[in-house]
């Protein structure tokens, strides 16, 4: 009998240990949305199949999963809400993740999701017909989570006629460590570049995500570098994803069952190589082997070695390709966040032909013709004279030290500027009598000063206890009342302007 116990506790034991990481974190909640069905212009048919098959892989991996598609933009906006709500209901332990696939924008530096009810006719329509995308990350970032990871397959190309030739390509850098610690962003190609749809069934950056995602126990930094790879060979280096994360915890799409791989933990510190670090690493590697090393880490350090080490085709002009790219992206999104006419101006010197001249020299216009606040307070002020407060009197350095109670002080409305006339009292004898005092005048001089002394303090016996004068205390009610109101829009944890 106490065999069959002790074998019903290990049983029990086993079972703890294989549930660990899931008990590890007390949620998972996934927003999967596809845009397909789009209305004025030509549907996608990938993004419905991506949707379908993110969900299936994400409801196994233990999240809780929310699927919406072909969403409007009041539609788009309303399940970000909702969802954001659940995240607040299930706890701040929560990790939320949200899959988009489906057209994507940028406007004046600001990335937009794009709902299938948009038909814009000029650029200015777009921030009216579609969603925001630091919109979506302010909502996620206000709910208290454990982590947020956004997955976008929003890279495709511009497809309205209007106004493809005058906005950028692809998306704008966005860099998560501006915002709230916790996020990891991932774009399905670099920022300024355009993503394929895909020949399949799916489109190269879900097919290489949904593979690397199933394996037990690979962080999703690891995850995602082998996204790029994968992605990258099958374009054969047309496009390469691309990833910001601000995560300061280690998380997993699929836990062992091993206790010490819970997807919740302290994320390791990975140091950062220089450029000469990367030399000395890639020195004598085949090209094909360093292009897949420096494509897997994606750091810019990584492939400026690479150019100086590599120039034969095709891995060296798409890796000089790729940096010049993020280079001229990272200088747009620095003149964005100036957001003036000097760092926009500063980007044109720079990239004078590039797909976002026409919108930086829109920007440029537009702050010129900004209206010029003046300064009319002191104008309408000006008929108010000004207040010089009054200036202390000057006490001689040799003089004797006086009381230092304030009543006995003359106040400074008091006094007056006229120097008050000191005379000389005539010396009487012993035996003459004191002299009589003189009435006082029915009218006072007005070059009389008035000097009002503080009456004397009352007598004190010596054997009493001391004589406290309480000063005459004043006392007021005041009653006042006041009404204000106002709406505002809350603060943007990433702030990025549009230049109006």
């Amino acid at each position: 009998m106490f065999r069959h116990a002790f074998r019903a506790v290990l049983i029990a034991g086993g079972l703890l240990a294989g549930l660990a990481p899931a008990l590890a974190e007390s949620s998972r909640l996934a927003l999967v949305i596809g845009q397909s069905a789009y209305r004025s212009v030509t549907p996608l048919p990938n993004p419905a199949n991506d949707a379908n098959a993110m969900a299936k892989m994400l409801g196994e991996s233990g999240f809780e999963v929310t699927t919406a598609a072909d969403l409007s933009q009041k539609d788009l906006n309303r399940e970000v809400g909702d969802f954001a709500a659940k995240i607040a209901s299930k706890g701040p332990d929560t990790v939320a993740l949200v899959f988009y696939a489906g057209h994507g924008l940028q406007i004046d530096g600001e990335n937009y999701l794009v709902p299938v009810d948009v038909d814009p006719r000029r650029e200015a329509d777009i921030p009216l017909q579609a969603v925001r995308l630091n919109d979506v990350l302010n909502t996620l970032n206000a709910v208290p989570s454990r982590m947020r990871i956004l997955l976008l397959d929003a890279c495709r190309n511009n497809p309205f006629p209007s106004i493809n030739q005058s906005a950028g390509r692809g998306l704008a850098l966005l860099d998560t460590k501006s915002g709230a610690p916790g996020t990891f962003l991932s774009y399905s190609t670099s920022p300024g570049a355009e993503a394929e749809d895909g020949n399949g069934a799916n489109s190269p950056y879900t097919t290489a995500l949904l593979q690397a995602a199933r394996e037990p126990g690979l962080p999703i930094e690891e995850a995602f570098k082998r996204v790029r790879v994968a992605v990258n060979k099958a374009t054969e280096g047309r496009q390469t994803p691309w990833d910001s994360s601000s995560l300061t915890e280690d998380f997993r799409f699929v836990a062992t069952s091993d206790a010490s791989a819970a997807n919740a933990g302290p994320r390791p510190v990975i140091a950062k190589r220089s450029v000469d670090e990367w030399k000395r690493s890639l020195q004598g590697k085949p090209i094909e082997a360093a292009n897949e090393i420096i494509v897997g880490d994606g750091s810019v350090e990584a492939y400026e070695a690479f150019v100086t080490l590599y120039t034969a085709a095709p891995y060296g002009p798409q890796a000089r390709q790729w940096l010049d790219l993020h280079n001229r992206m990272a200088a747009w999104n620095e003149a964005v966040l100036i957001n003036t006419v000097a760092s926009y101006q500063g980007f044109l010197d720079r990239y004078p032909d590039s797909d976002l001249t026409p919108t930086a020299r829109k920007l440029i216009e537009r702050l010129r013709n900004r209206p010029v606040v003046t300064p009319v307070v002191a104008a309408a002020n000006a008929a108010i004279p000004a207040v010089v407060p009054a200036t202390p009197p000057v006490v001689p350095a040799n003089a004797a030290a006086g009381p230092t109670c304030p009543c006995s002080q003359t106040s400074p409305a008091r006094q007056s500027d006229t120097p008050k006339r000191v005379e000389e009292k005539p010396v009487r004898k012993r035996d003459e009598d004191p002299p009589k005092r003189a009435s006082r005048p029915s009218r006072r001089d007005p070059d009389d000063v008035v000097v009002y002394a503080p009456p004397p303090p009352p007598p004190r016996d010596y054997y009493g206890p001391p004589v406290r004068v309480v000063p005459p205390v004043s006392i007021g009610i005041g009653i006042g009342g006041g009404y204000g109101g106002g709406y505002g829009r809350g603060p943007s944890n990433y702030p990025t302007r549009r230049g109006y």
